[in-house]
């Protein structure tokens, strides 16, 4: 699959410019161009950038068919959990800590949090 053609293909059919997904991104416009020319290949949090950008799951924007599945049932005015606000800060803030361990670190917490409901019950 081209990235670079996906994201142009897209980004054209929703009618927006690279400085719109500038804007909504962060992103410069010149890494979205280099994106988009194959001249690099962007990291899976940058997709997931440009997808939102694109309004649209990171899975459409990944699917290599001739035309993306359907998103299902959730409506595009809805978000989900962990998009915005204080619970994307959240989530963000998890993310990052959880590149810092060491597998055995991450391996424990996971074994750890899988314990608590029964602790509850």
């Amino acid at each position: 699959m081209d990235i670079g053609f996906r994201l142009r293909w897209l980004r054209e059919e929703k009618k927006l410019s690279q400085g719109d997904i500038e804007q909504r991104t962060g992103l410069l416009r010149c890494y979205i161009s280099r994106i988009e020319n194959g001249h690099t290949i962007p990291a899976v949090e940058t997709l997931t950038k440009m997808a939102r950008a694109l309004e649209m799951p990171l899975y459409q924007f990944l699917y290599d068919g001739n035309k993306p599945p359907s998103s299902g049932t959730t409506p595009r005015d809805k978000h989900l959990w962990g998009e915005t606000g204080k619970d994307a800060r959240f989530l963000d803030k998890l993310r990052r800590s959880l590149a810092r361990m060491n597998e055995c670190d991450r391996k424990l917490l996971l074994r750890l949090v899988e314990q608590l409901p029964k602790r509850r019950g």
